[in-house]
């Protein structure tokens, strides 16, 4: 098994719902659902690697009140590094809807403060030398954005693939954040997008062409994913082969974090040397496991897809 680590966005999600219609300005409304959970895509990666029973690093931080305690007794053993920045913890406030979609308000927090020097100091390169890091939050963690050329400078010193997956911006894909964006890609070894994300950055409509689009500006040998929520996944494999997995038909309860579960199954399989097609049909179940139940549940251990393919 490789090593995994995760580098970004850890943030406090506050989940109210179902909600509908939109409520008018100055009135109340009641709904049925409310959890305070871990969220953000490093969050979310996170929980699900830990529900998969695999070994992980997490680099992180958290503000200094009570949110950022709570974040950081979620991850007992991986958190006592992480650095506590002298501002709120980031809070997201997540509005479900009965279709499965959601509404958020987030604040800024800590997380713009994370920088690389925290980043380097709360993860042995040599330990993870070979593995697999996945990169989120880009549009959150400015400053640790700002300094991207020197993560991935320590990443191929360290023979460490980097995935990753930006997250939406919070303007919107702009031409700025596009270029941005296949930037950053030059340098990475794994994309992992959903759909909107890799034909908006691509300005292609169909889903494989924009996938071998942006394969085109990645390094040799590089996979790019396209998360396709309920139509399931499909990747471009480091040959150039496609590959596809449906979703199973499952009743949803909330999608919030689907992307980031998707991942987190996906890396873990991969690190574990499965094929690509069982990469992503592990990404797909466990994703669809997480949205169709409440409490949440990630479903059986990587250990069990492992004995299904013989992997």
């Amino acid at each position: 098994m490789r090593p995994l680590a995760v580098v970004g966005n850890a943030n406090v999600d506050l989940i109210l719902g179902p909600a509908a219609p939109w409520p008018k300005a100055g009135t109340e409304i009641i709904v049925d659902h409310d959890e305070l959970r871990v969220g953000g895509c490093a969050g979310n990666s996170a929980l699900a690697w830990d529900s998969l029973g695999v070994d992980y690093a997490i680099a992180a931080n958290v503000g200094n009140d009570q949110f950022g305690t709570w974040l950081r007794q979620a991850f007992p053993e991986r958190s006592r590094s992480w650095p506590v920045e002298n501002v709120g913890t980031t809070l997201s406030v997540g509005i479900t809807h009965p279709d499965g979609e959601r509404t958020f308000f987030t604040t800024r927090g800590h997380l713009p403060l994370l920088t690389f020097d925290e980043v380097r100091s709360m993860l042995d390169g040599e330990t993870l030398r070979g593995g697999y890091a996945l990169l989120t939050g880009s549009f959150l963690t400015d400053a640790l954005t700002a300094d991207y050329d020197r993560f991935f400078e320590w990443a191929d010193t360290h023979d460490i693939a980097v995935a990753l997956d930006t997250g939406w911006p919070l303007d919107g894909w702009t031409e700025a954040n596009c270029a941005a964006t296949v930037g950053w890609l030059k340098r990475c070894r794994l994309a992992l997008f959903n759909e909107v994300e890799t034909t908006t950055l691509t300005g292609l409509s169909d889903p494989i062409e924009a996938a071998r689009d942006l394969k085109a500006h990645m390094p040799e040998g590089a996979i790019v994913v396209v998360k396709r929520g309920p139509h399931g996944a499909i990747a471009v494999g480091a040959d150039g082969g496609l590959s596809s997995v449906a979703a199973p038909a499952v009743s949803v309860v909330d999608t919030i974090g689907a992307g980031d579960v998707f991942n987190a199954g996906f890396l873990a399989a991969l690190a574990a040397g499965m094929p690509l097609a069982a990469c992503l049909s592990t990404g797909v179940t466990i994703a669809s496991e997480a949205i169709s139940t409440l409490p949440r549940s990630y479903g059986k251990p990587l250990s069990s897809f492992l004995q299904e393919t013989g992997a």
